[in-house]
């Protein structure tokens, strides 16, 4: 791979670094939320025994779940985007040496 394509991958992975700690912070805020919500909805689900409460608790625990999921998602891509970067970050360095 030649310096200008390393140059240029290493703009790529930057920008999509960028975009996903933007959405990672999203994530950890709407989970933040949810798991409140998940929280509220079990204890009005012991308070009152109901059938209907009890659903809406296990949705909501449904959703923080799913979203807990997807903050995993999104920080494994940084990750392994960030492993992409120190591997170019290295090529580039190697070569101009």
């Amino acid at each position: 791979m030649s310096r200008r394509q390393v140059e240029r991958r290493l703009t790529e992975v930057g920008r999509r670094l960028r975009e996903l700690r933007g959405e990672l912070q999203v994530a950890d805020e709407q989970l933040l939320h949810l798991a409140d919500a998940a929280d509220n909805a079990r204890l009005r689900a012991l308070v009152s025994e109901t059938p209907v409460s009890d659903r809406e608790h296990r949705e909501a625990a449904r959703h923080a779940e799913s979203m807990r999921a997807h903050r995993e998602r999104v920080a494994s891509e940084i990750a392994r985007l960030e492993q992409q970067q120190d591997a170019l970050l290295d090529r580039l360095t190697a070569g101009s040496g």
